[in-house]
């Protein structure tokens, strides 16, 4: 089997957007207009932040903003030099900055970065933690949000059912980025040997 073949190739999954549980675009718009355009997507790794951030983007590309990406990682923890800086220069109401990866940054730096960012439009960030912005959605899993994705990306719920989804859920502890990947390996392996499943 090809990679890009396989149904949890990243492409595939990738394709894959954020699903609301007791939520709706209305309502989150909502809250984020009365929280004065400013707050954090926060849960685990594997929860969803990153593409329920990049979701927002025509959301409030429809507003009339211009959105600003920003991006670290535990790979890259740091701006390049001047970044911030050429940020603040040219920021403006018009912009809204989405920042994923802000847990990233020191208490220091965060506060400084907030300071040269004020006079932006609008900031969401993600974060692990709760506490560098106002909390303006918990994202959180279920072993059923895992079998709906798993059934989408396979067309076939009688193939899902013999994931043994709940152990591979528990054992990713709901991070939904790591079971997916798992889940790559197990198919690539069905595809050159016996079948596989998980123990």
């Amino acid at each position: 089997m090809r990679a890009r073949d396989n149904p949890f190739a990243t492409a595939r999954v990738h394709r894959i957007r954020y699903r609301f549980h007791g939520e709706s675009w209305e309502k989150l718009l909502q809250r984020l207009a009365s929280m004065h355009y400013r707050g954090a997507i926060v849960g685990p790794e594997g929860r969803g932040k990153t593409t329920l951030m990049e979701d927002f983007e025509p959301h409030l590309r429809e507003r009339g903003f211009e959105i600003v990406s920003l991006r670290l990682t535990r790979e890259q923890p740091r701006f390049e030099t001047g970044v911030v800086q050429e940020l603040a220069a040219s920021i403006g109401p018009q912009q809204f900055i989405l920042f994923d990866g802000a847990e990233q940054m020191s208490r220091w730096a965060w506060w400084q970065f907030l300071r040269r960012v004020r006079g932006a439009g609008g900031l969401i960030i993600t974060s692990h933690r709760p506490g560098l912005l106002p909390t303006l959605i918990e994202c959180a899993t279920n072993e059923d949000l895992l079998a709906g994705i798993v059934d989408d990306l396979l067309h076939e719920p009688t193939q899902t059912e013999q994931l043994h989804l709940t152990k591979l859920f528990a054992k990713h502890h709901g991070n939904l980025r790591e079971a997916l990947r798992e889940l790559y390996d197990i198919w690539s392996e069905r595809a050159t040997g016996p079948e596989e499943c998980l123990p």
